[in-house]
């Protein structure tokens, strides 16, 4: 930011007295702008056994497949923030159930909130997607997986899927797309 939404004035960049860390601060009438983290909604919508995929039809990884998920709205829960991006993606009707995983990302600023989904009905592509595909959970191509939190999460899915049950799972994740994922990250696919 440049100059204050308040007042329009110039704005810097200092640490206010008793905060920890750098802000914007109008030099005018005194305003701190606050930057936090963005809240990505999304569900991991199955039907008789498969999984509804989305390849995104838009950067960032357009081409890659993506769980439907994105970036709540102002006035929206997590569930509806999450019903309405399948909705979006893949014109989709997911009865959305429990959270399922919460996915750290400090690099980027981001926490994506994935819940568990029951599609009900059909889907088609929406308008930022350009294919949507159900894929049993050996058909899953993972090597087009768009986001390293989307391939966790379906990884945790599967896992719990196979063991018959399923909890709520918190991790951090501190790679890019397209890095190598860490050693102490363990992939549950194949096990």
């Amino acid at each position: 930011m440049n100059f204050c939404g308040k007042c329009a004035a110039p704005l810097s960049r200092r640490t206010p007295p008793g905060d920890d860390r750098p802000r914007d601060v109008c030099d005018t009438c005194g305003a701190i702008f606050y930057e936090n983290p963005k809240i990505v909604a999304g569900c991991i919508p199955v039907k008789a056994g498969e999984i509804l995929l989305c390849r995104r039809a838009i950067e960032p990884r357009s081409g890659l497949w993506t769980i439907p998920a994105g970036f709540m709205e102002n006035g929206e829960t997590t569930q509806e923030g999450a019903a309405r991006e399948a909705l979006e993606e893949a014109c989709a009707t997911v009865n959305i159930g429990p959270l399922f995983c919460y996915l750290n990302i400090p690099h980027i600023n981001q926490v994506y909130v994935i819940f568990l989904g029951r599609l009900d009905g059909g889907f088609t592509a929406g308008d930022e997607t350009s294919e949507a595909a159900m894929f049993a959970e050996d058909r899953i191509p993972w090597t087009e997986i768009a986001f390293p939190a989307v391939e966790v999460a379906l990884e945790l899915y599967l896992k719990d899927r196979r063991r018959g049950a399923f909890g709520t799972h918190t991790v951090d994740i501190n790679w890019r797309a397209g890095e190598k994922r860490p050693p102490d990250i363990l992939s549950v696919r194949g096990v």
